[in-house]
């Protein structure tokens, strides 16, 4: 299966790379619905509770400094460094990634978008201050309380996506793009259930691209893809880079 993998690979015109948690697990980040996941530990906070309830705005706040020492832990894996180098070659056009954690750009990719915003800034909701998050998760344990806009005074967050947040219209407009015009769409290590991400294949798909699915799991998705590959991502990937090298 990698062979045929590495096959479409050299011969595809524009390929794209789709990613979800089961690619940043392998980095030892912990995804938010198995069983030990963090959302068996905690509920998520919702966008309107987050507005409505300054109880809300500190669960938030609290959750996002746990989840934040598994993200400052971790390092890019395997998986991430071919992708990384996928694209220095020319194979890949770029990573779509649902994953909030910076991890695809720390192991050097570059043409990356994050459909769920990244967990590496906080934001405004009411002016455009942004900055690095360490930082404020640093002062939010030490004051034990949620802090304000340095700028206008208004509610930061996360500069990521919660639930019942609209993605970012020209994200998805441009992941939509590269969906519709590649020939070749890798997702991998997501369960293709949460939308409007799990569109993007289809919208691939319905193009004529061939679609390969890397997974541990089943997904809905897998009785339409052209390929199917059950396992590690990190071992899959490594197997069809080193297939990738001696084809060329």
């Amino acid at each position: 299966m990698s062979e045929q993998l590495a096959e479409w690979l050299l011969s595809a015109r524009s390929a794209v790379a789709f990613t979800g948690a089961g690619i940043s697990t392998e980095s030892g980040i912990p995804d938010f619905r198995s069983v030990g996941g963090i959302w068996s530990q905690a509920q998520p906070v919702y966008f309107e509770e987050f507005l409505a309830s300054e109880e809300s705005r500190y669960e938030y706040w609290r959750q996002k400094a746990v989840s934040g020492r598994d993200f400052n832990d971790a390092a890019p894996n395997e998986a991430h460094r071919v992708l990384s180098e996928w694209e220095q070659q020319g194979l890949l056009h770029g990573v779509i990634t649902q994953n909030i954690d910076g991890l695809h750009q720390d192991a050097g990719s570059r043409s990356v978008l994050e459909l769920h915003g990244t967990s590496r800034d906080v934001a405004c909701l009411e002016c455009d201050w942004r900055e690095p998050s360490s930082e404020w998760v640093a002062r939010f344990e030490r004051d034990d309380r949620v802090p304000d806009c340095p700028s206008c005074k208004g509610i930061i967050k996360h500069a990521t996506i919660s639930f019942g947040q609209s993605l970012p219209e020209a994200v998805l407009a441009a992941a939509a793009d590269w969906s519709r015009d590649c020939d070749l769409f890798l997702a991998m290590g997501s369960s293709l259930v949460v939308e409007p991400a799990a569109s993007l294949p289809r919208m691939a798909q319905e193009q004529d691209a061939r679609l390969v699915i890397i997974n541990r799991d089943t997904t809905p998705l897998d009785r339409m893809a052209n390929l199917v590959i059950q396992g590690s991502l990190g071992e899959i990937l490594s197997e069809t880079a080193r297939c990738v090298r001696s084809s060329e």
